[in-house]
């Protein structure tokens, strides 16, 4: 089996466990144990905020390791065992720890699969195979909560834990199973990949003083801030509108990862010819459309509009981001520290985004909440428009550089 069949099952199974319960969990919450959207927020707040602390350190121990198979499998047992422990439990220091555990094997995955994507295809195909990796991403979600959906009329909510158990185990020996001889280390990162010599790593600082990796990360930092917490608190609306919560939001979720899967690919073929940014860009823009969408509909069946744009954002910056990263830092040896030092700073916004639309609903209504969560996404537009009007490696920037270089002096 071909090494890239390997990345792309990898992705299948862990698409669906990488955020442990996710959306679902705010629905579980307030159906199981009675919580209400502010205790739901103000944990996946504190959870939140203890992954961010880690995703940097996670990134760097990928570069510094080189054994990102080891990480992914020991990634998914984290977020198995952090999953499964949330059945019993009903307190509020009981669900943080389980959550906290299983965020730490979320927020290890991403720098560990895009590493072992690198060290197999290398910088060239990795647009392509990114897009790749992340359509197959959300069809595993797809799956997943298609699975959810039928069951929950056999198992109730509980269907979710299970689905995600047998994802993570899948995962897990996928990973296990993918041929080591295929992954290179000096790959992965931008070494030249014969000679014996260690190319020197870059200092931290080549990391946080990159000033476009900074603007990068604060304008991911305003939309996770609005589009983050925005499902989960759908769930959590129909709930109170006494709506089939747990279907609906699993049926949202299927929407949006069907919308992701053509997106990834599309988004993967443009990065190079249209540019990452711009790709950036169009997903910024629909997160206001979509706030809107969200404060004014109340009929479930067309809050499914709302989700669609979600589908296209989510699938645009799954892509984008982290090609983006690989560009600004390609040859460091700190591709992978950046991604989390970058994941860390929008965590913030991922981290807030659940408390912030819980206080929003509490003080204004369930359309003022939405209209809150969307107001971030306006300066983050700002921001990625000043992005879009700097250079950026490309395909077409390349041919510029090689026609400039074939004229005489």
């Amino acid at each position: 089996m071909l090494a890239t069949t390997h990345l792309a099952l990898i992705n299948v199974f862990t698409g669906d466990i990488q955020g442990g319960l996710g959306p679902f969990l705010g629905t579980w919450l307030a159906g199981a144990a009675s919580w209400s959207p502010a205790r739901v927020g103000l944990v996946t707040t504190l959870v939140g905020v203890g992954a961010l602390l880690l995703s940097g350190p996670f990134g760097a121990l990928v570069d510094r390791l080189g054994r990102p198979r080891l990480l992914i499998a020991l990634a998914c047992g984290a977020i198995l065992c952090g999953t499964l422990a949330l059945l019993p439990v009903r307190s509020f220091g009981g669900v943080f720890a389980a959550q906290m555990i299983a965020a730490a094997g979320g927020t290890l995955l991403l720098p560990a699969v895009t590493a072992l994507t690198l060290g197999i295809v290398g910088k060239d195909r990795f647009p392509k195979q990114q897009g790749r990796n992340q359509a197959f991403n959300h069809l595993g979600i797809l799956l997943a909560a298609g699975l959810i959906s039928l069951g929950t009329g056999w198992l109730g909510a509980a269907v979710a834990f299970w689905v995600l158990g047998a994802m993570a185990v899948l995962a897990i020996v996928a990973t296990v199973t993918t041929p080591g001889h295929c992954y290179n280390a000096r790959r992965a990162v931008g070494w030249k990949e014969e000679g014996d010599e260690q190319p020197e790593r870059a200092g931290w600082k080549s990391v946080i003083g990159n000033r476009k990796l900074l603007v990068l990360a604060v304008a991911l930092t305003l939309f996770n801030l609005g589009n983050g917490g925005m499902l989960s608190l759908l769930g959590q609306k129909l709930v109170a509108t006494a709506a089939d919560a747990t279907t609906w939001t699993a049926r949202y979720v299927m929407v949006a990862q069907l919308v992701m899967v053509p997106v990834a690919l599309f988004a993967g073929s443009l990065a190079d010819r249209s540019g990452r940014r711009k790709l950036l860009l169009v997903a910024f823009a629909v997160l206001p459309l979509r706030a809107l969408l969200s404060a004014y509909i109340d009929d479930p069946l067309w809050l499914i509009s709302a989700e669609i744009l979600d589908g296209v954002a989510s699938g645009i910056v799954g892509v984008a981001v982290p090609v983006v990263v690989a560009d600004l830092t390609w040859g460091s040896g700190r591709t992978q520290t950046a991604l989390g030092t970058v994941n860390a700073v929008q965590g913030i916004g991922g981290a807030l985004s659940a408390w912030y639309g819980g206080l929003a609903q509490s003080v204004l209504g369930w359309s003022g909440a939405f209209l809150a969560l969307g107001a971030p996404a306006l300066a983050a537009l700002a921001l990625v428009i000043w992005l879009d009007a700097t250079p950026e490696p490309g395909r077409r920037s390349r041919r510029r550089q090689a026609r400039a270089a074939a004229q005489p002096a």
